[in-house]
């Protein structure tokens, strides 16, 4: 089941999260995120009327995915970035797709333009889900990030609704 997020779920999303922030380069954090945290940052999605959904399973999440303003200044608008995490065990399994598809319809019904989503190279499953939502190659920026001693590359994909 794919449904909006309610603050209630941010101890969850965090625990998923950080799995991704302890294990991989995915993400820049670097220090476990609270569930406070995750609340703040639902909040700010919702508070700027953009969607933040999740995926569950028998009462469990097993992942989330999320859109923000793209930037802070008011031409930027009609753009958001969207980023997407599961439950380590559930990957490759079309839940991705699932919380995509639901996210994309959300955003398609706003007065939205550009989709905008960063991913750390190399992480050939999310350019694979983004692609499939015909996503493009838009941005390649070397050696912006380091984290466990190794520099890493950060790519740009964008999709005009």
């Amino acid at each position: 089941m794919i449904r909006n997020t309610t603050i209630d779920d941010s101890e969850a999303i965090a625990e998923i999260y950080n799995f991704y922030v302890l294990n991989s380069t995915v993400t820049f954090e670097v220090e476990p995120v609270t569930g406070g945290e995750i609340a703040k940052r639902i909040q700010a999605s919702l508070d700027s009327h953009l969607p933040w959904l999740v995926a569950e399973v028998n009462g469990k999440i097993i992942g989330y995915c999320y859109s923000t303003p793209w930037k802070a200044r008011k031409a930027y608008q009609h753009s958001v970035e969207v980023s997407i995490y599961l439950d380590a065990q559930c990957q490759a399994q079309g839940v991705g797709t699932q919380l995509y598809t639901a996210l994309f319809t959300h955003l398609k019904t706003r007065n939205l333009h550009a989709v905008m989503a960063g991913i750390a190279l190399p992480n050939a499953a999310s350019i694979a889900l983004h692609e499939k939502f015909s996503m493009k190659k838009v941005a390649h920026f070397q050696q912006v990030g380091r984290k466990f001693d190794d520099w890493i590359d950060v790519a740009y994909w964008q999709v005009i609704l």
